[in-house]
């Protein structure tokens, strides 16, 4: 399918691109080969190969929520550069 350098422009028009007539040419030569490679693509039969979302099957890969034991309080705000008795202490964003 050849697309005219008329598309090409507006094309470019539609993504605020500034185009030289050499880019124009260029990109009118690179989106025909493309648009016929789709082409190529719609002449293959694929009615026996059902519609997927992915390449390959997904599956969640979910553990068991398991109770731990987990840090104190104490010990989380042992480092933090800046906390109160119970919380971190972060820089005040809004006014």
């Amino acid at each position: 399918m050849k697309i005219s350098k008329e598309q090409v422009r507006h094309i470019a028009m539609l993504s605020r691109l500034e185009l030289s007539e050499k880019e124009i040419e260029l990109y009118q030569e690179q989106l025909s080969r493309i648009l016929d490679y789709v082409e190529k693509l719609n002449e293959i039969d694929t009615t026996s190969v059902e519609p997927t979302s992915h390449v390959i099957e997904l599956k969640n890969v979910f553990r068991e929520d398991e109770v731990k034991p987990s840090l104190s309080r104490d010990e989380a705000l042992r480092n933090a550069p800046d906390s109160t008795d119970k919380f971190f202490r972060v820089p005040k964003i809004i006014d």
